[in-house]
């Protein structure tokens, strides 16, 4: 096993552990440890609610989940030499849940949850939809993920970090204020809003303090979107042996990870829609020396996937075309594509006894993939949804002889406003 540069302690708060991490992007958090070009360590990483969603039968805690402290990442770790204009390498070397813990009450510890936010506190993909609070508990063994929630469903986890990047520049962190707040202005009471601007409350800056604090925490960068440094970019291929070239801003890189997730569909369109989790990660690093000018990356990370996903041979597909429920045609929007592709899945898994809010979060915690098929055929978009019919213990493809139905079970717990 490699050192532990980040070491956490899971019966402690994010907030009382010997390093404490942060939950919002700025230049001036200081790094909390510092690795050398070529080494290769061990980070320790909390569920991203520090602990707030329990494994239990109640959609409560996702209905009043606290969006304002996320995402509890391990970080700032500064990569000794890296300057501004450099390419960091970042090798996932390994990864998994809370190691040697396979009970407890944090997800990481044997199990992990899949939430959809209410409208009101989040929302989601498709939150009009959906507007209600829900929750499912997987729970792991080895590689594979169950869940008393959904009967007739068992796969194998995809795990990968959903977040991971380095710090902005003075500039960058600028531009994304700036940019974002011009968005929100369009309408600023929307629900859920259209971006989240900089929040002091909950803030956490490792160990920044004082004045500086307060400075930092009124513009510093809330984490819940991908942005140039990468970020929160919910790529499930992001598995071990996948390396990752992210742009560098500031003096040694200061690179950040957490919200590991045990598996996720492609698009995480719950939002909460991964199996979120608690657990390690064993990175290697390295610098390109001037990178960004020389391979033309300014923003935005560039990677090789990882070669350890499942391994899934045959597909049921679902297809979308870029016009609105109400039949209002958009022009190429792949986005409501997409959409439209997952709510005929999940009309589609309804009719075979899964409720749709069970299969709603299949789509956002399996292993599904999402593709832009067609984007060039006005005015339709067309995306495409395909899940793996191994995942289920029927057989879920259209025949003759008609739907074969489940078994819901108890279903998913709902809590409302």
């Amino acid at each position: 096993m490699p050192p532990v540069v980040f070491p956490l302690d899971n019966t402690k708060p994010f907030t009382e552990q010997q390093i404490i991490g942060h939950n919002r992007w700025h230049y001036d958090i200081p790094a909390g440890v510092t690795v050398q070009p070529d080494d290769t360590f061990r980070v320790h990483c909390r569920e991203w609610f520090d602990g707030a969603i329990h494994n239990d039968d109640s959609a409560e805690d996702v209905r009043e989940a606290p969006l304002s402290k996320v995402h509890c990442l391990s970080g700032p770790i500064a990569v000794e030499g890296a300057r501004p204009g450099d390419l960091l390498i970042v090798d996932i070397v390994d990864l998994g849940p809370v190691p040697g813990e396979d009970s407890g009450p944090l997800a990481g510890q044997g199990w992990g949850y899949t939430g959809i936010f209410a409208k009101q506190n989040g929302g989601g993909f498709l939150t009009d939809e959906f507007p209600d609070a829900y929750k499912v508990i997987w729970d792991f063994r080895g590689q594979r993920a169950t869940s008393r929630h959904i009967p007739h469903v068992s796969f194998t986890g995809i795990v990968h970090p959903g977040l991971m990047g380095t710090a902005p520049s003075t500039e960058l962190l600028d531009t994304w204020n700036e940019r974002e707040g011009a968005l929100i202005a369009t309408d600023p009471d929307r629900v859920p809003p259209l971006a989240l601007p900089p929040l002091p409350q909950d803030a956490i800056l490792g160990s920044l303090s004082g004045s500086a604090f307060e400075a930092a925490a009124l513009e510093a960068a809330r984490t819940a979107p991908p942005r140039e440094n990468g970020g929160n970019q919910d790529i499930k291929n992001l598995t071990a042996g996948t390396r990752v070239f992210y742009p560098v801003f500031v003096p040694d890189a200061k690179l950040s990870v957490g919200d590991l997730h045990f598996s996720q569909g492609d698009g995480e369109i719950t939002f909460c829609g991964a199996i979120e989790m608690g657990g390690f990660i064993d990175l290697h690093v390295d610098i390109i020396r001037d990178g960004m000018e020389s391979y033309g990356v300014g923003e935005n990370a560039i990677f090789l996937p990882g070669i350890t996903a499942p391994q899934y041979s045959e597909w049921l597909a679902f297809s979308g075309v870029s016009v609105e429920l109400d039949g209002t045609q958009r022009y190429l929007d792949a986005q409501l594509a997409y959409k439209r592709a997952c709510l005929h899945a999940i009309d589609y898994l309804s009719k075979l006894g899964f409720t749709p809010e069970q299969a709603y979060m299949i789509l956002g915690a399996a292993p599904i993939e999402g593709r832009h098929s067609a984007v060039v055929d006005i005015p339709n978009s067309c995306s495409t949804v395909y899940i793996p019919t191994a995942i289920f213990d029927v057989d879920v493809r259209p025949s003759k002889d008609g739907p074969r139905r489940v078994d819901p079970g108890q279903g998913v717990p709902k809590a409302s406003f």
